[in-house]
C-alpha cells in the first residue's frame, strides 16, 4: 500500500505553478513580437523563430524528458529543467540580436520539456493511492494550463506597454527561483537502470528545425530551388532516421509498437492540424492587432482576453460535462469545423477593420472550436492505451501538438509572406497575407474536422473510459 504524503496538496501547487508557467512561456511572447522584432531586427518571415525555437525544443526533446525523468529520478529532472529554463531566460532578456535571442528561446523549450513530463510523474505518485483525489488533482494541474495562457497574454501586453519586452523573460528569473526552493515539498525519487537513446531525440528534433527552416525559407528562395529541395529531403532523412532508430534500439523513446492502439493513430492526427491552425491563427492575430491596427502591447494583450478567457472557462468548466454526454469523437470532429468558421471569419479582416467587427465574433468562435476539441483529443490518444503504455501515448500526443504548431507556424508563415505580408507599413498587403493565412488555416482544421468524424473509431466499446475524466487519470497512472 502505497504512503500517502501530508504535504502532497502543497506539492500539487508546486507542480500546478509548473504548468502555469510552461504554458505561459508560449503565449507571453505574442504581444511582444513586434517590439522585438524592431529591437532586434527580425524580418517578418524570421519572427516566427522567437515562438517555433520553444516549440521545436520543447516538443522534439519532450519524450526524452519523460524517459530521463524514469531513469534518474523525477524530482532532479523537475529541478534541472527549472535551471535550465532560468538560464535560457536570462539569454532571451539580454539579447541585443536575433539569433541570440532565438538561442535562448531553444534553451527555454529544452527547460520546459524537462519540467513538464516530471511534474506530471511526480502528480502521479502523489495521488495515485486514491482515484478521487488523482481527478481533483488532475482537473486543478489541468486547469492550470489555459490560466497561464490566459496570463500569459495579459502580463505579455502589461510588461511590453510600461517596462520593456525583456520583462516577459525577467518575470521568469525569480518565480523559477522561488520554484526550485519549493521543491523539498516533493517526493524524492530514485531512478533506475537503462539506457537514454539521445540519438534518436537528436534525429527527430533536428529534423523537425531543418523542415521549418527549408519552409520558412522557401518563398525567398524558392520552392523548387536547390537549396529547398536539399534542406526539405536532409529533414525527411532524419525524420525517417528517428523511426529507424526505434525500430532498432532496445529501449527507444517510443516503442513503435503504441501505434497499434485503436485510436492513438487519428487522435493524433486531430492534435497535429488543431495546432497547426490553432498557433498561427494566433500569431497571425497578434500581428494584425498591431501592425495593422495600430493596436499597443497592452491593447493586444487586453483584445485577446476574452478569446482566452472563453478557452479557460470551457476548458475547465464545460468540455469534460460534454465529453461525458457525447464522448470524444464527436466533440474532436465538431470542435475543428467550428474552428475553421472562426479562422474563415477571421479572413473577412480589413485594413481598416475594428476590433468589435473584425476581431472580437470570429476569434470567440476559433476559441471555441479549439475549447471543443482540445481535451477529447488528449484523451482519445491516451483512452485505449494499457496503463503501462498511457504515459507513452500522453507524450507522443503532447509532442505531435508541438510538431503539428511548428510545422503549421511555418507554412503559414510562408504563405502570409508570400502574399504580402513582409511588407510592414503597408496595410494592405500586410492584411492581405494575414487573411490567406487564416484562409489556410480554416482549411488544415476543416480537414482534421472531417478525417476525424470519418476514420476515427467509435466510442461504443470505450465509452467509459473516454467518458471519465477521472477514470482517465487512474489510467495515466504508469
Amino acid at each position: 500500500m502505497s504512503t500517502v504524503n501530508p504535504r502532497r496538496w502543497w506539492a500539487l501547487v508546486v507542480l500546478a505553478a509548473a504548468q502555469f508557467m510552461v504554458i505561459m512561456d508560449t503565449s507571453i511572447i505574442g504581444v511582444a513580437l513586434p517590439e522585438m522584432q524592431k529591437d532586434l531586427g527580425f524580418s517578418q518571415g524570421e519572427l516566427q523563430w522567437v515562438f517555433n525555437a520553444y516549440v521545436i525544443a520543447f516538443g522534439g526533446l519532450l519524450l526524452l524528458g519523460g524517459r530521463l525523468s524514469d531513469l534518474l529520478g523525477a524530482r532532479k529532472v523537475f529541478n534541472t529543467g527549472w535551471v535550465v529554463l532560468i538560464a535560457g531566460s536570462v539569454v532571451a532578456a539580454a539579447a541585443q540580436t536575433a539569433w541570440v535571442e532565438v538561442v535562448g528561446r531553444a534553451v527555454q523549450g529544452v527547460g520546459g520539456a524537462l519540467i513538464a513530463p516530471s511534474a506530471m510523474t511526480l502528480l502521479m505518485m502523489l495521488f495515485m493511492h486514491d482515484p478521487k483525489e488523482l481527478g481533483k488533482a488532475m482537473a486543478l494541474y489541468g486547469a492550470a494550463a489555459p490560466a497561464g495562457g490566459t496570463a500569459g497574454v495579459f502580463l505579455g501586453g502589461v510588461f511590453t506597454e510600461w517596462l520593456s519586452w525583456p520583462w516577459v523573460f525577467i518575470i521568469y528569473i525569480p518565480i523559477g527561483a522561488a520554484t526550485l526552493a519549493a521543491t523539498k515539498l516533493l517526493p524524492a525519487v530514485g531512478g533506475r537502470r537503462g539506457s537514454v537513446d539521445v540519438l534518436g531525440a537528436a534525429a527527430v528534433t533536428a529534423g523537425l528545425a531543418l523542415a521549418v527552416f527549408a519552409i520558412v525559407r522557401a518563398p525567398e528562395s524558392g520552392w523548387t530551388s536547390t537549396g529547398t529541395v536539399l534542406q526539405l529531403a536532409g529533414a525527411a532523412g532524419l525524420l525517417v532516421l528517428f523511426f529507424v532508430i526505434q525500430k532498432s534500439v532496445r529501449e527507444p523513446l517510443m516503442p513503435l509498437g503504441i501505434w497499434r492502439v485503436p485510436r492513438l493513430g487519428s487522435a493524433n492526427l486531430a492534435m497535429a492540424l488543431l495546432g497547426a491552425a490553432w498557433i498561427p491563427m494566433w500569431y497571425f492575430l497578434n500581428l494584425y492587432l498591431q501592425q495593422v491596427l495600430g493596436y499597443g502591447a497592452f491593447a493586444s494583450g487586453a483584445a485577446l482576453l476574452p478569446m482566452t478567457g472563453l478557452l479557460m472557462i470551457f476548458m475547465t468548466a464545460i468540455t469534460a460535462k460534454l465529453l461525458a454526454k457525447f464522448g470524444a469523437k464527436p466533440l474532436i470532429g465538431g470542435g475543428l469545423l467550428v474552428l475553421a468558421a472562426g479562422l474563415l471569419w477571421l479572413s473577412a479582416v480589413e485594413p481598416t477593420g475594428t476590433f468589435a467587427v473584425d476581431v472580437l465574433p470570429a476569434s470567440l468562435v476559433a476559441a471555441l472550436g479549439m475549447s471543443l476539441a482540445y481535451i477529447p483529443a488528449m484523451m482519445a490518444a491516451m483512452s485505449d492505451a494499457p496503463q503501462e503504455q498511457a504515459g507513452l501515448a500522453s507524450g507522443i500526443v503532447n509532442t505531435t501538438y508541438q510538431v503539428g504548431s511548428a510545422l503549421g507556424l511555418a507554412a503559414l508563415t510562408a504563405v502570409a509572406t508570400s502574399q504580402g505580408a513582409g511588407q510592414l507599413g503597408n496595410l494592405p498587403a500586410l492584411t492581405d497575407g494575414f487573411s490567406a493565412a487564416f484562409v489556410w488555416a480554416a482549411a488544415i482544421a476543416a480537414v482534421g474536422g472531417l478525417i476525424t468524424l470519418l476514420v476515427m473509431r467509435g466510442e461504443k466499446a470505450a465509452t467509459g473510459s473516454d467518458a471519465d475524466p477521472v477514470g482517465q487519470g487512474e489510467r495515466v497512472r504508469a
